[in-house]
């Protein structure tokens, strides 16, 4: 394994990582204090979400031509950007200016978020030995590490934008992020090779829609996941947090980050919670099904005590931490399955459709947050969750147990 690329990426992986978990924070809770509501929050992430679909489809197919180095380091110059130019919007423009420019450069990040995890994903795949017993074992230990660090640093990420936006002001915090990509850039540009990750073989545009089943069934399935989460957490509980048990943004940010922290620890450490035939395929599908069955359950229970008022603080706080220590199980058994079915010269395709997918839940759950939010309350974000998980685990019954060639 070549460790030294390894270590860039990751690292690349991990700086970018904080500054958009801490961008979400910022953008959230500068904008709610302005007096934008729920759905307006929300809308200034759709571009976000949107751009992540269309990035992920045809960032796979760039990269498996260009090389990841191309998207990586493209990602984390247009996050630059995005910071930049969100630095100058100013709130004091119309409003329909105003929140246009910030959709603009959320689009910008969102792009970057998605070239960059792509990237990053698929490098696990081309750079981890697959010539070796261990080989299934060793990918689902690696992607694992990259998914589960990457999270626990979105968490700090979303605390580090609570304490940045009380310290230094919005602009500063943006342009303070910015620098801290720059330096990473420069050691991506001159430490990455130029053709990791690049196709052996021509990549066909039709390539990008042309997907196995079980790709195509995981992919659904990793698109309602995703939506189940988002649906409460991106703008219906930080905006209760807030506005109804009057925390501060600080204390929003902090729980925010423990959740996400939390979450990204279970993730890193599922190889070893899961230990029976760890890194199998006929595992690992068994398994994500039965673990998306008990998040249906989770989510459900959290909904019914939320929508009776049953000792509400507790009740969130705790329910939600039972949340994410389940569904982070969910999605590193996901992470696992799109890299175990997919050949490694082919890795960054499936892997931009997959993602793609996961964009597309991301995007459906941020707009049902704002609007059920608005709506309905937190309770009702919750019951759309359970709806969502329902259906994950209905398609995940059909993720084949064997493949040939594996």
């Amino acid at each position: 394994m070549n460790t030294r690329a390894y270590a860039l990426v990751t690292a690349a992986y991990w700086v970018f990582t904080l500054t958009d978990g801490a961008l979400r924070m910022l953008v959230l809770l500068h904008f709610h204090d302005r007096g934008l509501t729920a759905i307006q929050l929300a809308f200034l992430f759709l571009l976000y979400e949107f751009c992540g679909i269309i990035t992920n489809l045809f960032g796979g197919w760039l990269a498996s031509s260009k090389g990841l180095k191309i998207t990586l380091t493209s990602g984390l110059s247009l996050q630059i950007a995005s910071l930049i130019l969100l630095s100058l919007v100013n709130l004091d423009w119309e409003l329909w200016l105003a929140v246009s420019s910030i959709m603009a450069t959320q689009a910008l990040s969102g792009i970057a978020k998605d070239l960059t995890k792509m990237s990053s994903k698929s490098a696990v795949r081309v750079l981890v030995p697959k010539d070796t017993p261990e080989a299934q074992s060793n990918l689902f230990r690696w992607v694992a590490i990259l998914t589960g660090s990457k999270n626990a640093l979105k968490g700090v990420g979303f605390l580090l934008g609570g304490v940045l936006l009380a310290a230094l002001g919005f602009q500063w915090s943006l342009w303070v992020m910015a620098l801290a990509l720059s330096l990473v850039l420069l050691l991506s540009i001159f430490g990455l090779p130029g053709d990791l990750g690049r196709s052996k073989e021509k990549s066909n545009f039709k390539e990008l829609f042309s997907k196995t089943r079980e790709i195509n069934i995981l992919s659904i399935a990793r698109l309602f996941l995703f939506a189940s989460r988002d649906v409460w957490f991106v703008v219906g509980l930080p905006v209760f947090l807030s506005s109804v048990l009057g925390w501060t943004h600080v204390s929003v940010g902090s729980f925010m980050a423990i959740w996400v922290i939390g979450y990204g620890i279970v993730q890193a450490s599922a190889p070893r919670i899961i230990r029976k035939n760890k890194g199998s395929i006929p595992h690992a599908a068994q398994s994500t099904l039965v673990w998306g069955i008990i998040l249906t359950v989770v989510s459900a229970l959290l909904a019914l005590g939320v929508q009776n008022e049953f000792h509400l603080v507790p009740t969130i706080l705790g329910g939600l931490i039972v949340f994410g220590f389940v569904f982070a199980m969910n999605s590193a058994l996901h992470s696992y399955l799109i890299l175990a079915y997919s050949d490694s010269d082919k890795a960054a395709l499936n892997v931009g459709f997959y993602y793609m997918a996961n964009a597309g839940g991301r995007l459906f759950g941020t707009l049902l947050s704002g609007l059920v939010y608005q709506w309905a309350g937190l309770a009702a974000c919750l019951w759309t969750s359970t709806g969502c998980l329902f259906i994950a685990v209905v398609f995940t019954c059909a993720l084949p147990r064997r493949l040939e060639g594996h």
